[in-house]
């Protein structure tokens, strides 16, 4: 019994120093007094290793829908067409999308992970987007983008909860980030394009559609 007790704490306290080999603690302890590196000393933690390719690609796709939108509300603030209210509807939907480009950029770094926009998207360089559209065409472009924002958000997600790496490593931190701010926002904005869409083509669908348009650009404006 002794010798299994004996066996047993021996095992015990070198597991513990082979998990002590990979801390931040055993790296500044030999670095002191030399030269030696503190490479453990990061904030790298769970699965961001798995999942900083998959951030970045969707830090890339809002970054490009931001431009897109900005196109969309460019094409809107014409003399040709003159419409403030979809203009305002494509300016916030741009600037939201650059600010949750620059919050997830922001996230990354805290979990000790980089951000190269040197690396080609996944999807491969980018089209010039289609932005001579009709009002009711822009919205339906718009529900698209959203969802496609929607959909990247749900695969950072499932693969921070359901990781496929060979360690199984999940994160729930990055999960929750992801679901508090993006999944319910993107949920939000779908449901509100989709019901301007519907309306729009309700309302066009009569003999004059010039005044139905008009009136609801006005409506777009005091949103």
């Amino acid at each position: 019994m002794k010798y299994f007790i004996v066996f047993a704490l021996v095992a015990g306290l070198c597991a513990l120093a082979q998990a002590q080999e990979q801390s931040c603690q055993v790296d500044v302890r030999s670095a002191c007094g030399t030269n030696g590196g503190v490479s453990n000393c990061n904030a790298r933690y769970a699965a961001i290793g798995h999942l900083e390719g998959k951030l970045q690609n969707y830090i890339q796709l809002q970054l490009k829908k931001s431009y897109e939108y900005l196109l969309l509300a460019t094409h809107f603030n014409s003399y040709q067409m003159n419409r403030p209210g979809f203009q305002k509807l494509y300016q916030g939907l741009s600037d939201r999308a650059f600010d949750d480009t620059i919050e997830l950029i922001r996230q990354v770094t805290r979990r000790g992970g980089s951000v190269d926009f040197s690396k080609p998207h996944q999807h491969g360089a980018a089209e010039v987007p289609e932005v001579h559209l009709n009002e009711l065409e822009s919205l339906a472009r718009a529900l698209d983008v959203e969802k496609e924002l929607t959909t990247g958000a749900i695969h950072v997600h499932t693969s921070a909860t359901h990781s496929s790496n060979e360690n199984r490593e999940h994160d729930p931190e990055m999960a929750h980030y992801i679901q508090e701010n993006f999944l319910s926002k993107q949920a939000k904005s779908v449901r509100t394009l989709s019901g301007y869409a519907n309306d729009l083509a309700k309302l066009v669908s009569v003999k004059e559609p010039s005044l139905s348009v008009y009136l609801f650009d006005e409506y777009l404006q005091k949103q």
